[in-house]
């Protein structure tokens, strides 16, 4: 079976991965009842992911002819004589359209209908998730068909929290390993090794026995001990060892206490208002945070080249900063400054919030992020925040128990009094009729 690389774009690279089989038509039946069948659409649509009747029932809108797909046969119909090249050209649309990622063009994406019934295309390779224009004719048909999900969202979302789980206790078996490691080494380096020389049996005249101590057939003799490869080594516990490995490590902390010392005045000369962009963390080896400030100028930085969520996901990934102020950084250099327009604004960037997800905990770093916004924020900013709840609701990037917690602790904790809470009372009463209506249902 020949085949072609999807994509009329990627047509003449030869490493390209992606591919499907050349379109083969045939012509039927005579008059008012000819008809063109496309033989191997069930070929096609396999490599393309998607259902055969949306590829037919693409044609159909197209081309305004009735068409027809049989899914015990797999026989695709289309009413009319058709040229081959006319039906691949309008493929090709069909896969801009409905099958390749918006972002970076790869056809590993899958349909998602929203809660709100619009369609989406969800890119496994960069993230990136594409909104389909809703005037297509197809997109009809497709919100009547949907797409056979192969697990139901929350079996995936189980799924998801179990593999999580099972990468966290691997790092988290790695990590210990790796400090076994680097105690043993620093271990054997602090620690002086005395060798333990085998003791010899005395069958040496006394001539030998006799000689003196400090003659060069000792010293040959201690030379030939030490390269032996049978010594063992252990550690010296004599009290002359033990006062001086007590002193190294004493002399180590004063030095640590002399560099914490002379780097107290840098701090101190600091503007007020302003962390520190390094803090100092431990004294052999340690790595350093970047402060908000820092981050929200990189981020913005990074943003103005033109960084697409998936770019700035790997961006986000190699800067070393706690999950929490990243995050806060990450929602100020998108909405610094937002005022009326705050829900909106939220929609169009909601890709890159999306692609900021690391793990489920991730949920609850966002609403903090968004409850720490609102404290500096414009009062119609704060006023749409049950809009930006919605947004996110929405688009299953925030999900309802997380959602409940935070508020409910927002309600009893000290900042009780902020009007965020008031604001977002209706939404969280919706959210609240929505489940035991669904519950009821």
């Amino acid at each position: 079976m020949a085949l072609q690389n999807i994509g009329s774009g990627n047509k003449d690279d030869a490493f390209y991965r992606y591919k499907m089989p050349r379109m083969i038509t045939k012509i039927e039946g005579r008059g008012n009842g000819i008809k063109t069948n496309v033989v191997n659409m069930v070929d096609i649509a396999k490599a393309l992911a998607r259902p055969a009747s949306y590829t037919t029932k693409f044609f159909s809108c197209e081309l305004g002819a009735q068409s027809k797909f049989d899914e015990k046969n797999g026989v695709s119909l289309v009413n009319g004589a058709h040229d081959t090249a006319k039906l691949a050209a309008l493929l090709e649309n069909f896969i801009k359209k409905y099958v390749q990622c918006y972002g970076c063009g790869n056809p590993e994406t899958e349909i998602v209908i929203t809660k709100t019934q619009m369609i989406t295309l969800k890119c496994a390779a960069c993230g990136f998730v594409s909104d389909v224009d809703m005037r297509d004719k197809l997109t009809t048909f497709i919100l009547k068909n949907p797409p056979e999900q192969k697990k139901g969202g929350k079996d995936k979302k189980a799924l998801r929290r179990a593999e999580k789980e099972r990468l966290k206790g691997g790092e988290v078996a790695d990590e210990e390993q790796k400090k076994l490691k680097k105690e043993g080494k620093k271990k054997t380096s602090k620690e002086a090794p005395v060798a333990k020389a085998s003791k010899k049996r005395s069958t040496g005249s006394d001539e030998d026995r006799k000689s003196p101590s400090g003659s060069q057939a000792d010293e040959n003799e201690m030379i030939d001990e030490e390269e032996d490869d049978g010594v063992q080594w252990q550690t010296d516990t004599s009290r002359e060892a033990v006062q001086r490995r007590i002193q190294e490590q004493l002399n180590t902390v004063t030095a640590e206490m002399v560099m914490l010392s002379t780097d107290e005045p840098e701090e101190k000369k600091l503007k007020p208002g302003k962390k520190a962009t390094h803090q100092t963390k431990e004294a052999n080896g340690g790595t350093n945070d970047l402060s908000v400030e820092t981050i929200i100028s990189e981020i913005k930085v990074n943003l103005k080249k033109g960084s697409t969520p998936g770019q700035l996901k790997s961006f986000l990934g190699s800067l070393s900063a706690d999950p929490q102020d990243l995050m806060n950084a990450l929602f100020h250099a998108l909405f610094q400054g937002v005022g009326k327009g705050f829900g909106k604004d939220v929609e169009k960037k909601r890709t890159y919030l999306e692609a900021a997800m690391q793990e489920d905990e991730s949920q609850m770093q966002l609403l903090k992020s968004i409850e720490s916004f609102c404290r500096d924020a414009s009062a119609d900013a704060v006023k749409e925040v049950p809009l930006v709840l919605k947004v996110l609701y929405d688009a299953d990037i925030l999900e309802e128990d997380y959602i409940m917690k935070w508020f409910k602790g927002g309600v009893i904790g000290d900042n009780k009094k902020s009007p965020i809470w008031k604001n977002i009372k209706p939404f969280i009463e919706w959210l609240q009729n929505a489940e035991s209506e669904s519950e009821e249902e």
